[in-house]
């Protein structure tokens, strides 16, 4: 393992750039999916919140790359991602049908769980345009060498949408690569995208040929074992310090097997309810383990998006200081206050971030 060579941000249109699906995300709030009458609408991706936290709470330029079927609907995830101030440029518009035979809009049906009731995503999110992208759909020498860009985010969600967004993947992360982006990836496991096309050993295909063109591999302790089939042992699951030596012995393992890997970044969560987690975070970075300020008793208001946010706060704090314990502190802290809001965008700002991650207290400002 060696260290990052991140390029300057004067010489790039773009801190980061992510790869990834966006959807419209309907949140009944306090209530259930097969009960609302009622939905709140947000947008959301694993890919695209990255980009969006580093935007919004941050305040690095950043783009996403993804594609919409041309009606209303994508116009209206659209118009969310311009909120966040995420540059829509490289979106993909794709022709619509006027009933989505071939192409439409992913939604995805978020309930937040409370208490003994665990959060509940259902997604609906077959034939949409992102799925459907192939390799050579983007020029990708145009982003990242004409414009430029510091760091390429994508991850194990968007790997499994279809045959060819593994592809497309490899096919950014070789362009990346050869301009010189730093390139990180969050294995981002969801058993229902995989269990139709074969299941964790099509996940372990694909993301094992995906990880050696990986500089920064993010993931918890599910996504390392399910994707690319490396096991925490002796871990008690009830407990609620997760600082254990054996997620440790787990990363030596895995930048054992991928010794291009430059960082390797995992969260660290026990989840006591659905409204109470423990929460941490470890990095293993240059031949060291740095350990985040761990939350054994975290209140949780929607956990959706709290290891996107951990990643961008990773991400920010090795562009900002280049410290790896800075790095994986800025990550726990932003994962730590996204998962106080609705929605799986983080809604945290930078003095936000900077206070609980100095250890301040939940006084009220005035």
């Amino acid at each position: 393992m060696g260290k990052f060579v991140i390029k300057k941000l004067q010489e790039c249109r773009y801190a980061c750039v992510s790869l990834g699906e966006v959807m419209l995300r309907l949140d009944p709030g306090e209530a259930r999916i097969n009960t609302a009458r009622n939905f709140r609408a947000w947008e959301g991706g694993g890919e695209y919140n990255v980009a969006r936290g580093l935007r919004k709470c941050f305040g690095l330029p950043t783009a996403v790359v993804t594609a919409f079927a041309d009606n209303a609907v994508g116009r209206l995830v659209e118009d969310f991602i311009m909120q966040g101030g995420v540059d829509v440029d490289h979106i993909k518009w794709i022709p619509y049908d006027g009933i989505g035979r071939s192409v439409r809009n992913g939604l995805n049906f978020t309930e937040r769980g409370f208490g003994i009731r665990g959060a509940l995503g259902v997604s609906d999110r077959g034939l949409t345009a992102a799925s459907k992208l192939k390799r050579g759909d983007i020029d990708w020498d145009h982003i990242f060498d004409e414009l430029g860009s510091q760091w390429f985010h994508t991850g194990g969600i968007f790997a499994a949408l279809s045959e060819t967004t593994p592809e497309v993947i490899e096919e950014a992360m070789i362009s990346a690569k050869e301009h010189g982006t730093v390139i990180s990836y969050d294995l981002n496991y969801r058993p229902s995208l995989w269990k139709a096309i074969g299941g964790i050993e099509k996940a372990q295909e694909v993301n094992r040929r995906l990880a050696k063109y990986v500089d920064v591999m993010i993931g918890n302790e599910e996504d390392f074992t399910a994707c690319l089939g490396f096991k925490v042992e002796g871990v008690d699951k009830n407990l609620s310090n997760l600082e254990s030596d054996s997620y440790k012995n787990m990363i030596l393992n895995v930048v054992k097997s991928y010794p291009s890997f430059l960082a390797v970044a995992t969260t660290l969560r026990t989840v006591k309810t659905a409204t109470v987690n423990s929460w941490g975070g470890i990095c293993y970075y240059d031949g060291a383990f740095y350990e985040a300020t761990h939350r054994p008793d975290l209140e949780i208001l929607d956990r959706v998006g709290g290891g996107d946010s951990f990643a961008s706060g990773l991400i920010y704090g090795f562009m900002s200081t280049g410290d790896a314990k800075e790095a994986v502190e800025y990550g726990a802290a932003h994962g730590a206050l996204a998962m106080t809001t609705p929605g799986d965008t983080s809604m945290a700002t930078l003095a936000e971030v900077e206070k609980v991650k100095g250890g301040g207290s939940a006084r009220v400002d005035r």
